[in-house]
Order: structure tokens, then sequence, then C-alpha cells
């Protein structure tokens, strides 16, 4: 083995047949250095493919001392304090970017792109949801639904609650990831996987999905669907919302560029190019019927949303009068979104 595509030590955890539900990896390594390559390749036997290794104590010890000799201060620092874990260690490698088959390889690859090292669409994701088995997320970390009304019971004889916060197949993102310069009202409405660039503020009715997100800075009150990527200084309404691959969208990838509104309770089902404004209420989907209008807001033409798809400085309205809708040059929005960014 010369070289991996990505690595992480990771703490996680299994139900009572071993199988693992959650990984968390503190420091995933993107493309790992050569010395870090060569100190794995000491400790642990590698096929050569995409593998996740289960960690005694004794191969941790092993490793610590590899990455030490190594120069990997870091790593071995990290490998020290995982020898004391009261839950399982695991090492997963990843030689190639391909289908993830299993949880901790899931779990590194979203880590990835919640630590930024990674936007989305770089990583191959495909049959992750067969991957990842369905959790209840509960104030006693992941519990396997097979065993969660023994643990409920367990807890209460204990004399103390267990706590459901939600059943699903991700965990929220800031019980794994806290990226530096965001603000995020409500942590349970951002998914583990998702990119959140610095600058971002994602408001209490704002959401973002796994392998999704935003460049930052951005102001997000609205939906942001898996698949979906926001460029820098976009802001996105109360409840607008973004239909990415799992909600209609097809194969098309949605985006949104820069210097972009889309407004409250509006929604994009095409990817939009840079200063563009969706009137508020406004729902644009790849089939809807657009009326051109010229400078003069005179009508130049007519043609159906798609043909419009990423392409910049374009204002979508409703016509108050007729309830048709309109495409004229957006000349506003570079100063509207100045406006909205003074203070975020």
């Amino acid at each position: 083995m010369t070289a991996l595509h990505s690595l992480g030590l990771g703490i996680g955890t299994q139900n009572s047949n071993g199988n693992w539900l959650e990984v968390f990896y503190p420091k995933p390594l993107l493309a790992p250095a050569p010395g870090v390559v060569s100190a794995v390749t000491k400790c642990i036997e590698h096929s050569g493919g995409n593998q996740a290794v289960a960690l005694d104590v004794k191969t941790l010890k092993q490793l610590a001392e590899a990455f030490e000799a190594a120069g990997e201060t870091g790593l071995a620092r990290l490998a020290e304090q995982m020898q004391g874990s009261a839950r399982p260690a695991v090492l997963t490698l990843i030689a190639e970017d391909s289908k993830p088959e299993s949880v901790p390889e899931v779990y590194l690859k979203l880590h990835l792109i919640s630590h930024r090292l990674c936007k989305p669409h770089t990583l191959v994701l495909d049959g992750m949801f067969g991957a990842l088995p369905n959790v209840a997320w509960t104030s006693e970390g992941a519990i396997d639904l097979q065993e969660l009304a023994n643990r409920q019971l367990a807890a209460r004889l204990a004399g103390r609650t267990l706590s459901v916060d939600c059943i699903d197949k991700f965990p929220k993102m800031t019980d794994y990831v806290v990226p530096a310069g965001v603000r995020i009202a409500d942590t349970a409405r951002v998914r583990l996987g998702a990119y959140i660039g610095e600058g971002t503020t994602v408001m209490h009715e704002g959401f973002v999905n796994f392998n999704a997100g935003t460049e930052g800075p951005n102001m997000v009150e609205g939906r942001i669907s898996a698949g979906v990527f926001v460029g820098a200084g976009s802001d996105l309404g109360g409840g607008c919302s973004t239909m990415g691959t799992l909600s209609g969208g097809g194969n098309i990838i949605i985006s949104v560029g820069k210097e972009c509104l889309i407004g409250a309770n509006a929604g994009i089902g095409i990817p939009l190019g840079d200063r563009c404004t969706v009137e508020a209420g406004l729902y644009i989907t790849a089939g809807t019927r657009v009326i051109m209008l010229d400078d003069k807001r005179q009508i130049a033409g007519e043609t159906k949303a798609r043909e419009l798809a990423g392409k910049s400085d374009l204002l979508f309205r409703r016509n108050s009068t007729t309830g048709a809708v309109e495409c004229l040059t957006n000349q506003s929005a570079i100063a509207l979104n100045e406006a909205l960014h003074a203070h975020n």
C-alpha cells in the first residue's frame, strides 16, 4: 500500500451483534501523507481495498508508536487517547473513492464533507442508504432499534429517563463536527455530511441535508436539499426550498450560484447562475413556462425554465395581473445582497 484516498481513526457504537451503528472521526485525513500510510502498513494487514479494522489496545499502542516514529505526533496522540476508550475503536482506510460498503466507510465520507475537506458531489456516495442502519438517536447515544425498548426499561429501572431525539439514518452534524465561523440556530436541522462554509448562518427554520451545503458567507432560512450547493453571498429566504435529487429533481444537479436570492416561500427545480433572484412565493420547476421580457419590459418570447438553467443575472417573478411567470435581467441583485450581508 503506497497511497490512500482517505483515512480515519474513530470511536464508534456497535449493537449487541457487533454491527456498527455510527463512528466519530476526530481528525479524518484526505490523501494522507506517505508517513501516515507507512505507519499504518506496519501495524495493519491491508488487503489493498477499502477496509474498516476494529482496533484493540495492543494495536492502538503499535499505531501510536508508528505514528510517533513517522513524525505524525497528532495521530500518535489520538491513538494514545483512544486506548482508554469505553467504546470500540476502528481504523477506516479508503484506498479508492468507490461505492461505500460499510457504516465506517460512509461515516468517514460524511466527516470529510462536514470537515470541509471535500465539497458536495466530489465523493462517491452511491448505495449509502443501504449501508446505513436506521438508528434511535438518544440522550445515551446511538441505539439499535431492536434494542431500544430494553434500553429504555433499563434506564427507568436505574432512575433516569432515556430521551429519543429522532429515528434516522443520519445524525445531526454538530454531534460530530462543528465548523469554524458559522452560526446554527437549531443544530438538529443540519445533518452530518453537510458542508457549511465559513460565514454561514443557518436560522431556526433553515435546513441543510447531507452532501449539500453552502460555500459561505450565506444566510439560510430555507431548505437546502441533498445534493444542492449554494454559492458565496447567496441567501435563502424563510420557508423557501431547493429541489434535490431526493425530492423530485431527478438526475439534474440543482445548485445556486453566487450572490443569488431565493425569496421567502419560493423554490427552484433548476440550477441558478450568479446574481439571480426568485420572487417570494414563486416556485420554478424545469417545466415552468416563462415569459421573457426585454430591457424595456416588453415580451420578447416564451420558453421553459429548463432552458434558463445555470444562466446568470436573471430575475424570476409572477405577473400580479396575469399570473404568468416572467423573467428579466436582474439589475438589483448585487446591491440587495450587499445590504443583506452587511450584518451577518
